[in-house]
């Protein structure tokens, strides 16, 4: 269960607002929206107590057991299914950790600020990572027809291995893919630090989203540009190339091959997928053909459902927001 929701027997520490969830996480067990409270309750996030202890080593001679204090501290929790305690990673000295109470208060306070709703919230790789989305009240329309939700999703680590971070995720409603554009001052990422100032610095985060409705504009207008361009298949596949690179002539067959499926499946995508019908032809359209790609079709590893593992890849990666901003700054030069 390394990249899915956290579950124990037939729970799951999740809790969704509608059916059709936009990262297609796990199973929808709420059909409104819902509060920070009932996201600690009833996503079974709440009363992790996520804390810090020292960390020892244990060496085993012939002549005993030895314990040895070593740098560096675990951090645990209390496991809301067992209520045992968990090692979740290794830290150093500085590191402090920002609890999911604290995660959900602060998105809580946004619903003043900005109309928006608790979409989504659950566990990752077993309380490593920690998500909550919320759907903003405003959408926007490209061209007149493509609709495109904005959401500001907040995602926390507890096991040393990323920020907290604070994201502005437009999402296409024909196909649920997220946008992740590059629109030179307008930012839709924040990053804060496991330290003694985070829960200042999320403050600080929390009023910077005002900006939220400046992005989400920048977006709308540079979006309008790629859907007044025409864009035909050789054009398509110079922005595959730009933004995948080409495989050398003497590249092994296995990734010679990777490539042709995957340059097949775009131009499918960009020619033929329903989900282009009402962009055919534009250069938006090849933008949603790349994002498609990315959040629908690219390999993964996975040990259970694909689906899953490249919803989590959406969540929990940059590399997934990297491909789709090169795609976005090939289209709309700065």
């Amino acid at each position: 269960m390394a990249h899915e929701i956290e579950t124990h027997g037939q729970q799951a520490a999740a809790i969704f607002a509608r059916t059709d969830a936009w990262h297609r996480l796990g199973t929808t067990v709420r059909g409104r929206a819902f509060t920070a409270e009932e996201a600690m309750e009833l996503g079974h996030l709440g009363g992790w107590n996520v804390r810090k202890v020292p960390v020892q080593a244990t060496e085993i001679t012939e002549t005993g057991v030895t314990t040895i204090d070593a740098p560096g501290f675990a951090t645990v929790r209390t496991n809301p299914f067992t209520q045992q305690p968990e090692a979740l990673g290794v830290v150093g000295s500085i590191w402090q950790p920002i609890q999911n109470e604290d995660h959900a208060e602060f998105l809580n306070t946004l619903t003043d600020v900005s109309g928006a709703v608790f979409d989504t919230a659950g566990s990752l790789r077993g309380g490593r990572q920690v998500f909550i989305t919320m759907q903003m009240p405003r959408s926007i329309t490209i061209g007149g027809t493509d609709r495109v939700d904005l959401n500001i999703a907040a995602l926390n680590s507890h096991d040393g291995d990323s920020k907290f971070r604070i994201l502005v995720t437009p999402v296409r409603v024909v196909c649920a893919n997220t946008q992740a554009a590059a629109l030179g001052n307008h930012h839709a990422m924040w990053a804060i630090r496991h330290t003694r100032n985070a829960k200042a610095a999320v403050q600080a985060a929390r009023d910077a989203l005002g900006m939220t409705f400046a992005y989400a504009e920048a977006f709308e207008a540079e979006a309008e540009q790629m859907i007044q361009q025409t864009m035909d298949e050789a054009a398509f596949d110079a922005l595959i190339t730009t933004v995948y690179g080409k495989t050398e002539v003497g590249a092994p067959a296995r990734t010679r091959n990777a490539e042709a499926k995957r340059r097949h499946q775009l131009h499918w995508l960009f020619a033929d997928a329903e989900t282009q019908q009402s962009i055919r032809g534009t250069a938006w359209a090849g933008y949603q053909a790349i994002t498609e790609y990315v959040d629908h079709y690219a390999p993964v590893r996975a040990k259970g459902s694909a689906v899953e593992a490249r919803a989590t890849r959406v969540l929990t990666s940059t590399d997934a927001s990297d491909l789709k901003r090169r795609a976005w700054s090939a289209l709309v030069p700065a």
